[in-house]
């Protein structure tokens, strides 16, 4: 392998097929953006189709690249295993997974009891892991087998900064609530989100020398239309004063993707303003 290499061209995703789940979501349009803008093609895979549709036909008409929208139910292994077919077929490859989709109850502003751990229902738990890890198991068993086959690729499990501390309940306290009515951020929110790491080193060392890369990037708290109270309380706690806004974490994720981070697999690279660091 030779020391010389063209700086600057490492960050080019031209052509490389990226798959990405919950590619309709908060943060899911912008890691497909990230990607259309660096010349990759954006796989919008999410349970609500037309909105996944909407997004493909924008960054098709933005950036001249053939994204594509379709139906994915990650708590589904055939529909899983019906998009890989469908993207191999069309495309001939797949060189990015995007683990994005999951579950996130919306705690502000809603005073329900039921997201207190002692009220908290088995179902909702269930559905949680569903969603946010056994769907990235099944997401990496298959699209990672086929870039494991097809020599290389990467892998980017998304996840959270309350996967590496526990979330700060008193961000969500509600003045007139008995404690026991409070709201807090639900206990399947955290377990997801560090299982998704733990996943994240598996698949690192699992496909090493098949030229497959994991990665994890942790996201700090996004600002996304939250009442303005609970947005000061959130900036509080971050060294950096505030939230983090949805297109702070496309240059992360456009690193994790490409050739730049080519000797990078099992990391996290957390994203959070400094909030883990305190």
């Amino acid at each position: 392998m030779s020391d010389h290499h063209a700086p600057g061209a490492d960050f080019s995703l031209a052509g490389r097929v990226a798959v990405i789940s919950g590619g309709a979501g908060l943060l899911g349009p912008r890691h497909a953006e990230a990607i259309a803008a660096a010349g990759g093609i954006p796989i919008i895979a999410d349970l609500r189709v037309d909105e996944a549709r909407r997004v493909a036909d924008d960054l098709t008409s933005r950036f001249g690249v053939a994204a594509m929208a379709a139906q994915l139910d990650v708590t589904d292994e055939r529909s899983v295993e019906t998009l890989l077919a469908t993207v191999l077929q069309r495309f001939g490859r797949v060189d990015i997974l995007v683990n994005n989709a999951a579950n996130n109850p919306k705690v502000e502003g809603d005073a329900a009891g039921f997201t207190r751990l002692e009220q908290f229902p088995l179902a909702q738990w269930n559905a949680d892991i569903a969603v946010g890890l056994t769907g990235a198991f099944l997401c990496a068993k298959h699209f990672g087998a086929a870039m494991a086959r097809g020599g290389g690729g990467s892998i980017v499990n998304i996840s959270s900064e309350y996967g590496v501390i526990a979330p700060d309940q008193r961000l969500y306290h509600t003045e007139g609530l008995p404690p026991e009515a409070q709201p807090v951020k639900p206990v399947s929110y955290t377990p997801v989100k560090a299982g998704l790491h733990g996943l994240t080193l598996y698949l690192a060392t699992y496909w090493a020398s098949s030229g497959v890369r994991a990665n994890t990037i942790t996201v700090g708290g996004v600002q996304n239309g939250q009442p303005s109270e609970f947005v000061a309380r959130a900036a509080a706690r971050v060294p950096m004063g505030r939230m983090g806004q949805p297109h702070e974490f496309q240059g992360a994720l456009v690193y994790l993707c490409s050739s730049a981070s080519s000797f990078v697999t099992g990391a996290n690279l957390v994203v959070d303003g400094g909030k883990c660091a305190w």
